[in-house]
């Protein structure tokens, strides 16, 4: 399993993560903080989401993970 956290600030931003994940076999997770999760394919799911924090990705997909650097929280 893989975890990469990532910081999507714009509607734009979230549009693009959706469209990169709608192409994966593999399920994706999307967590928040405050522990809520959401299904990275699901318009529903990831709108409900608060995105002032980042959010930690959660899938097994490694070639997903490599395409989320420009979203990647440096720490």
């Amino acid at each position: 399993m893989l975890i990469h956290e990532v910081m999507l600030k714009s509607a734009e931003d979230l549009r693009q993560f959706m469209f990169l994940a709608m192409q994966s076999s593999e399920e994706i997770g999307v967590h928040t903080a405050d522990g809520k999760i959401a299904d990275a394919k699901s318009v529903l799911g990831l709108m409900s989401l608060d995105y002032s924090k980042p959010v930690k990705v959660v899938t097994e997909d490694s070639h997903f993970v490599k395409q989320l650097s420009k979203w990647s929280v440096k720490e």
